[in-house]
């Protein structure tokens, strides 16, 4: 899978990303993974909601994956919760 297919969740509008997905699907991209942590995981969900159920009816969930990563701060290890969605065409 490119690179270029892999949409990371931050903080930025969740509108703004359903745009990303929407322009690489409008560009030939047969499959995209929206990629999330922590408290972007919700968003990410809404994020392939909308997109399915709004703009593309015919996109598909190829496969979702939670995990747990162990991150390293200034206060020691953390676990944070993370999220994979695969939309497919």
């Amino acid at each position: 899978m490119a690179d270029e297919n892999i949409i990371y969740v931050g903080k930025k509008p969740t509108m703004n990303y359903v745009l990303a997905v929407v322009t690489q699907f409008n560009n030939d991209a047969n499959r995209i993974t929206i990629k999330a942590r922590g408290k972007a995981i919700s968003k990410a969900v809404d994020i392939a909601e909308i997109t399915k159920r709004k703009f593309l009816q015919t996109v598909t969930y190829e496969k979702i994956t939670l995990n747990t990563e162990t991150l390293e701060g200034e206060r020691g290890t953390s676990n944070v919760s993370s999220i994979e969605i695969t939309l497919a065409k």
